[in-house]
């Protein structure tokens, strides 16, 4: 397992998008219902540090009560300011800006790391996959999602010839179909899972109904009933746009971990950080990383002088 890269891949950055109510509060109501009956079947049942990964405005956050500690991770502040407009009265709640390949925590830092909506903008795999393995306690768990490329929909429009190049659902390369969204086949992204350390414990398949006429004619709790019946028993035929993942974390040789430390410096990677009330302050290199009306800024492009 290779901990740091020095690959530099774009990002998907949302800043200043209304994504929370341009995308979910109307249309996607069935498939936050559907992703959520996921989530519950996955998610430890009771832990003391979790994070999630490209939260946004903290649509999930209410499915975390079992762990003492919540991190909320965005690239984009402004989807963190809505976050904590959301989930701020909580002092379980920690909102930070951050970077997926170069996370600003402790190693062995958290019991749970949870993706949604976020593997499909990510390039480069194996480097964010490394990050995420590094935050992760040995026995840790990881819950998952992807969007499949080898769906039922993209499987129909093979066999009749109607794919685009590239689009191939039983080829094993991604498909990145527009810049930064990308379908992944489930196969390698698993291998890409066991590459960073991690095994692959429990899979879902999740948004069978994903068709405009089921939901426009039928009721968005219906559909999320029948879609969590079939999530688990019909899991291993990989036909949906959507799956989840449970991983456990392998243990990591000679990682020397500070149990006292809270944050790793993203500049020089130091866990020797000052905190004051409104910065962060490394000890090692000097990097000073601002705490913004709650949120505490530690993307190195954003939040260090």
């Amino acid at each position: 397992m290779t901990h740091e890269s020095h690959i530099t891949p774009l990002r998907c950055n949302y800043e200043g998008s209304h994504y929370q109510e341009a995308f979910w509060t109307t249309a996607r109501r069935y498939e936050d219902l559907a992703e959520r009956a996921a989530l519950r079947k996955l998610l430890p049942p009771v832990g003391r540090r979790i994070v999630e990964i490209g939260a946004g405005a903290g649509r999930l956050a209410d499915l975390y009560g079992q762990h003492e500690e919540v991190y909320l991770v965005d690239y984009a502040r402004s989807q963190l300011d809505q976050a904590r407009e959301r989930w701020g009265a909580d002092p379980r709640f920690t909102f930070v800006q951050a970077d997926i390949y170069n996370l600003p925590f402790p190693d062995c830092y958290f019991d749970t790391v949870v993706t949604v909506r976020v593997l499909h903008h990510i390039k480069a795999l194996g480097p964010a996959f490394d990050s995420i393995r590094r935050i992760l306690r040995p026995g840790g768990i990881y819950v998952a999602e992807f969007a499949n490329k080898r769906n039922l929909k993209a499987v129909i429009r093979y066999c009749l010839g109607c794919v685009k190049p590239g689009e191939n659902p039983f080829g094993l390369d991604p498909y990145e179909f527009v810049p930064l969204n990308i379908d992944y086949h489930p196969a390698h992204l698993v291998w890409e899972l066991r590459q960073a350390g991690f095994d692959v414990a429990q899979e879902l398949a999740v948004s069978f109904f994903r068709l405009g006429w089921l939901k426009e004619h039928l009721s968005a709790t219906l559909l999320a009933r029948l879609d969590s019946s079939l999530q688990a028993p019909l899991a291993r035929l990989r036909l949906t746009p959507s799956i989840f993942l449970r991983a456990e974390a392998c243990p990591l040789a000679d990682v020397p971990v500070d149990s006292s430390a809270r944050w790793r410096c993203p500049a020089c990677h130091s866990t020797g950080i000052e905190m004051r009330p409104d910065t962060l302050i490394c000890l090692s290199c000097g990097s000073v990383y601002r705490i913004i009306e709650g949120v505490v800024c530690m993307r190195c492009d954003e939040g260090f002088t």
